[in-house]
């Protein structure tokens, strides 16, 4: 447990309710029930104004237009008689890019070199803009000014009218009426968050102006950045990037209100909750008032409880509510949050009233979940979390938003599906500290989040630091960490990410989270460089971040192998299929591999795919086409994701965490992702699905052991685990069953493949793994192509960046596979939910293996139909195998009538197979011959 903190964080409600002696076991009682003498004042019914909820947004209709273009002062511009001629339309959020790429003013950044036409963007290719100054000719140099005409509400007369910014970048000056309020001085801060009280300001029921004035960050400014993951927009993506609005409230306002669960027992039976809101008082004078809580469950089952509150005028102070005073908020057998897969993630709504006189000042309502996440180290001093008491092997990727912070919800929530079809239960988030949207979704889809700061710019550079610098770091962190604690997503914070914060930066942060109540845990970095703060992080972060050959994960004990908690790693490169690569660059400079495939790569190191394709070249024979390239590193792809995380599965809690670095990319890129820019699933993303199954069987690189991992918090009995292994030529050569019983959250090795000696004629062979019950219900199969000449590393050679290759396995076999010959139906049902759904059966009746099938749902256009869930893609049918499989999609999505289904792999000609409309029915298969 050294240098960890030990958190108290987020949990459920309860079911069933009994008075033993003077405790109360509270299970969301109806209303009426909850009456609980002197610890429960009877609910004030206070008069709720119809301006209690007075917001307005400000979205749409915005005005944009460099300084160097106008001569105006900002006293002119925010007024409303100003005449923004020729100005850009825009809506925010938006970056400055962003908004002048959307209307047409740039080209398309994401495709082909169009980014190096945008002026300004004159960096050295693969350099970190975050680091180097603007251009002094580049258009971003100047300030921009965003400018909107708004009517404010009239019932906003009479209460403080407060102004909200969700995210600046970087610096502004800010205008309403003719009248500056705010100056680039004190607004300064990428991920700062303001609520300026502007009530002398604006003009109730008539027409308003606003004008921000927007400054880019500096390379000595704490700003965004995207180190080597792709290149910068040359806007330093200046602007608006968060949301805007203004609210109405009366003089005392409710903020950031919290709920905080620590369980008493281990069987989770009862939780105490601590609730705590930050009031303010807005007036200049003393205000006495009561702050009013209401937790709801289901069914509108509901607890109170309230405290009066004396401010002074112009205090904030943050309330508590706990058990010793209010032993309603002792919870029995509470509806508890957990990660998906590991329990429902069920949520519950905190409302906070603000009372003055018997009427509502203001109104703060969060949803949050009973649970509680703590971690500490293993005797190895690797860091291990738990869940409401419960070991978690943490499973993830890094995530990278548009690059030009661009999003919309339909395409975060198919990311979010994404996630949990590929079995992963955590995201990081370096920097990139998403909008409230993103952690909402995470809570609703279970999915765990690392939030911290980024390395490799300003953020890391402390010696250069001023006090000033501290300071506005610190205010960032107050931010966020206010807007994030009530999240149950949240796992962990990072104070550093590369490297430690020095110690006086590491206390300063560390006097945030106290002073903010933060209730998870944190660590120093995400580098295994110990501080004399903390001690160990517990973590490491030591590579590989290019190419190595399955085996890897399990036999490096040094570097990143599967140990400890690895917070950034990955087998490197990504190619897209050939669909994508049309999407992303000019039909000529598609094939052979062009300069447009570097720019596309990652930035620094990583600009080059050349040790994937040295590798694809031993292993796999050099591609002799685009579609022979395309069949190869999708193999390497489905083979690299699925040995990594299989490795970390297998030696958990030896190894406690893995993030794969990526899971997605900030624009059309061929490294470092799970699925590609445009929401297209290939190998890496199925061979990680695969990897990531709760219950699932897996074959060992190191030892050729056979294991099953069960990563549910309940035991399997009598499990049968059966191998079957196969020459190249099809000819079974072993085969294995064995009966064992697999406990609750482990893993269990069965029985060991044999060695198969190598001869002329067979450099590799295939294993069959399947799981089942003894009803025959089966639970996972897994398939590998596996070569008797073993991987030979050069571990004197190992670097951050991969461990050279002596020697590869060889697997050119693969290209003289015979000819399969498929037979093939699909229809298309909706599912229960609306969402439309095709179902694929598949029967392979020749004798031979159909090696890495693929199938695509494509749409009369020509376009594959994205996003789409496959329960598997990328797969074998052995020979008399029959397989179903299903695709899924969003419920929004709408097929033409004329979509048809795409089959293609390795040893079967392409087929494209009409989808039958009829429900439940499946249509005549269709052959797909050689």
């Amino acid at each position: 447990m050294r240098g960890q903190k030990v958190s108290r964080p987020l949990h459920s409600l309860s079911e069933g309710c009994a008075m033993r002696g003077s405790r109360l076991n509270f299970a969301f009682l109806p209303m009426a029930a909850i009456f609980l003498a002197a610890f429960v004042p009877p609910r004030v019914l206070a008069e709720t104004p119809e301006t209690l909820d007075a917001r307005l947004h400000l979205h749409a209709g915005w005005r944009l237009q460099s300084s160097c273009q106008i001569g105006a002062a900002g006293s002119q511009i925010s007024v409303p008689a100003f005449q923004p001629t020729g100005w850009h339309s825009t809506t925010v959020p938006s970056t400055v890019l962003a908004a002048l790429v959307n209307d047409g003013t740039y080209p398309d950044p994401d495709f082909g070199m169009n980014l190096r036409k945008i002026p300004g963007t004159t960096y050295p290719i693969g350099a970190n803009f975050a680091n180097l100054p603007m251009p002094k000719d580049s258009p971003f140099a100047c300030s921009w000014w965003y400018r909107k005409e708004f009517t404010i509400p009239r019932n906003f007369a009479g209460r403080t009218a407060w102004l909200h910014f969700d995210g600046i970048n970087y610096r502004a000056n800010i205008w309403i009426n003719g009248k500056q309020f705010a100056d680039a001085k004190d607004v300064a801060g990428a991920y700062r968050i303001y609520d300026f009280d502007v009530t002398q300001f604006v003009k109730p029921g008539a027409t308003n102006a606003i004008a921000v004035e927007i400054f880019a960050p500096t390379e000595n400014d704490l700003a965004m950045n995207w180190v080597d993951w792709n290149p910068a927009p040359p806007d330093k993506n200046m602007g608006l990037w968060g949301d805007v609005y203004f609210a109405a409230t009366g003089a005392v306002t409710v903020r950031h209100p919290q709920v905080v669960t620590h369980f008493t027992a281990a069987s989770l039976a009862e939780a105490d909750l601590t609730v705590m809101a930050q009031v303010r008082n807005a007036s200049s004078a003393p205000v006495r008032a009561v702050l009013q809580g209401e937790i709801s469950g289901e069914n509108n089952d509901a607890m109170y409880f309230e405290q009066p509150v004396n401010l002074r005028p112009g205090e904030t102070r943050t309330i508590n509510f706990t058990t010793a005073q209010f032993p309603q908020l002792r919870v029995a057998h509470p509806r508890i949050w957990w990660p998906y897969g590991l329990g429902p993630q069920n949520l519950h709504t905190l409302t906070m009233h603000a009372i003055i006189g018997g009427k509502v000042s203001d109104e703060q309502r969060i949803r949050f979940g009973i649970r509680e996440i703590t971690s500490g180290l293993t005797p190895q001093d690797y860091l291990l979390f738990r869940i409401n008491g419960k070991k978690i092997l943490i499973r993830g990727g890094g995530w990278s938003p548009d690059m030009l912070m661009r999003e919309s919800h339909q395409r975060l929530e198919a990311q979010f599906d994404y996630v949990r079809e590929m079995g992963l239960n955590t995201i990081r988030l370096e920097g990139k500290l998403e909008p409230d949207e993103f952690f909402d979704l995470a809570d609703d889809r279970g999915v765990l989040v690392m939030a911290g700061w980024c390395c490799c710019s300003f953020w890391e550079q402390w010696s250069k630091w001023t006090p000033s610098d501290l300071e506005n770091a610190t205010a960032q962190l107050r931010s966020q960490i206010l807007r994030l604690r009530s999240h149950p997503s949240l796992l962990v914070w990072l104070n550093g990410s590369d490297n430690p914060p020095p110690a006086d930066v590491e206390r300063a942060y560390i006097g945030v989270l106290q002073q903010t109540n933060w209730p998870n845990p944190y660590i120093s970095s995400a580098s295994q460089r110990e501080t004399s703060v903390t001690g160990p992080s517990g973590v490491k972060m030591l590579g590989p971040y290019d190419y190595v050959p399955p085996a890897y994960w399990l036999e490096d004990v040094k570097r990143g192998g599967a140990y400890g908690f690895n917070t950034e790693t990955s087998p490197g490169p990504a190619p897209v299929v050939e669909e994508s690569l049309k999407k992303m660059m000019p039909a000529a400079q598609i094939w052979p591999p062009s300069k447009y495939w570097q720019f596309h790569a990652a930035s620094g190191r990583y600009q080059q795919l050349s040790a994937f394709n040295d590798a694809m070249t031993q292993m796999y024979g050099a591609p002799k086409n685009l579609a022979d390239y395309e069949r190869k590193s999708q193999a390497m792809a489905y083979e690299g994701e699925r040995a990594m995380f299989e490795a970390y599965a297998r030696n958990k809690y030896e190894s406690t965490g893995v993030i794969q670095w990526m899971l997605n990319n900030a624009w059309p890129s061929l490294f470092w992702h799970l699925y590609d820019y445009y929401l297209q699933p290939a190998g890496g993303y199925f061979g990680a699905k695969k990897a990531n199954e709760l219950l699932h069987v897996q074959y060992s690189y190191d030892d050729r052991s056979v294991v099953v991992v069960n990563s549910f918090y309940r035991a399997f009995p009598s499990l049968i685990a059966s191998a079957k292994v196969y020459s190249s030529d099809m000819k079974p050569i072993f085969s294995r069953r064995l009966v064992l019983n697999v406990p609750a959250d482990f893993s269990a090795r069965a029985f060991t493949i044999p060695r198969f000696p190598r001869t002329p004629t067979s450099q590799a062979y295939f294993l069959n793994l399947d799981l089942e019950n003894r009803d025959g219900k089966l639970f996972s199969s897994n398939f590998y192509w596996l070569s008797n000449k073993p991987t030979v590393f050069e571990w004197d050679l190992s670097t951050d960046q991969r461990t050279e290759v002596s020697s590869y396995p060889d697997f050119t076999m693969l290209a003289r596979l015979p000819r399969a010959q498929l037979e093939a139906s699909a229809s298309q049902e909706p599912a229960e939910d609306g969402a439309p759904e095709v179902s694929v059966h598949l029967h392979n009746p020749s004798a031979h293996l159909a090696f890495q099938v693929r199938l695509a749902i494509q749409e009369e256009s020509g376009g594959e139909v994205l996003p789409v869930f496959w329960s598997d893609n990328y797969f074998e049918l052995l020979p008399g195998e029959t397989k179903t499989l299903t695709a899924r999609y969003p419920e929004e999505t709408k097929f033409s009538g004329k979509a048809k289904l795409q089959i293609s792999g390795w040893n079967i000609a392409p087929l494209t197979l009409a989808i039958s409309p009829v429900r439940g029915g499946a249509a005549k298969p269709a052959k797909v011959t050689p």
